[in-house]
């Protein structure tokens, strides 16, 4: 049966490798993001993929008229929403201290309050129709905490209550479904777009997912909805670890973030794209592959660099 879907973040990453999955199921797409001009290209990938037809609207989640315009011109236009994919999220890199509050409030602002603005915007007609599902991909960060993450973290966890309270506030209307999707490490373009201030670039940590892997499981899903699903292999690792054994989490956690999900390569510090987008930079994947290979050699080159320096020290302090 062909749908009309909503999906914000539209332009890159998960929610354009869901918007491409969803084309080729011959659906009605309504596209949402920020930058005009990388939302016009996965539009342009959407018609070639097959999809029913294509709308694109560039407009930021933390504008509600302009999300409530979006969905009037879509019930005029193709008719009711039948599902949405909300895959809008920015991130900041750094110690809470380093992060500018600026900085740090907006990505909260975005990754919750945009989330909630485009629930309102939908939820209206789907419950006055009884129908219509509205998947939130949040992140297995909401489950539980990483150093140099601050912002993200209490973000993705704020995410997962939102959509656990939209699950409850409308079990009156048991044919509007909310699903929440934990997501483990994805190959996207989010890494370089981020703000930085810890000075080494993010990536993820391994096992890592490709988008396209993730934007099927997230089709699936909204064929069978469900409250809750984890796409990564090591997610309930993670999670065990983190209610069961807090204190060794507590101490592990940081130096396997700085081995894993940081980059040797240094990072200037910047804003990213979290105060305004960055369509040069936006993509499906983000070029991280697998993750394992990287990290292993990553880790062999931080090992020399630390040898060196030793080596350097110690023929310092034999010289004098």
């Amino acid at each position: 049966m062909t749908r009309v879907v909503l999906v914000v973040g539209a332009s890159s990453g998960i929610g354009r490798a869901t918007a491409i999955r969803l084309a080729r199921r011959r659906d009605h797409l309504v596209l949402v993001a920020r930058a005009p001009r990388p939302l016009a290209d996965a539009a342009a990938e959407c018609v070639l993929a097959g999809a029913a037809s294509v709308a694109t609207h560039p407009v930021d989640v933390l504008d509600l008229a302009g999300l409530q315009e979006v969905v009037a011109a879509t019930h005029a236009t193709t008719g009711s929403i039948d599902a949405v994919v909300h895959s809008a999220s920015v991130v900041a890199y750094g110690r809470f201290d380093q992060v500018p509050a600026a900085i740090w409030d907006r990505v909260l602002e975005t990754n919750v309050l945009g989330a909630a603005n485009v629930a309102r915007a939908v939820l209206p007609d789907m419950r006055e129709r009884n129908a219509g599902a509205i998947v939130l991909l949040g992140s297995v960060i909401g489950e539980i905490a990483v150093t140099g993450m601050s912002a993200y973290t209490v973000s993705k966890w704020a995410l997962r209550s939102l959509g656990r309270c939209l699950q409850l506030d409308n079990r009156d209307r048991p044919g509007v479904r909310v699903c929440v999707v934990s997501l483990g490490s994805v190959d996207t373009p989010i890494y370089q777009q981020a703000a930085n201030y810890l000075g080494h670039a993010g990536r993820p940590p391994p096992p890592v997912y490709s988008a396209e892997h993730v934007a099927t499981r997230v089709v699936e899903v909204l064929d069978r909805p469900r409250k809750r699903v984890n796409i990564g292999a090591a997610n309930p690792l993670m999670r065990l670890g983190f209610a069961l054994t807090p204190g060794l989490f507590d101490v592990l956690v940081g130096p396997l973030f700085r081995a894993v999900a940081t980059a040797r390569r240094p990072m200037p510090t910047g804003d990213g794209n979290v105060l305004s987008p960055l369509p040069q930079a936006e993509a499906v994947g983000g070029g991280h592959g697998l993750g394992v290979r990287v990290v292993l050699t990553d880790l062999v080159a931080r090992t020399l660099d630390k040898v060196r320096r030793r080596s350097r020290r110690g023929g310092r302090a034999r010289g004098s």
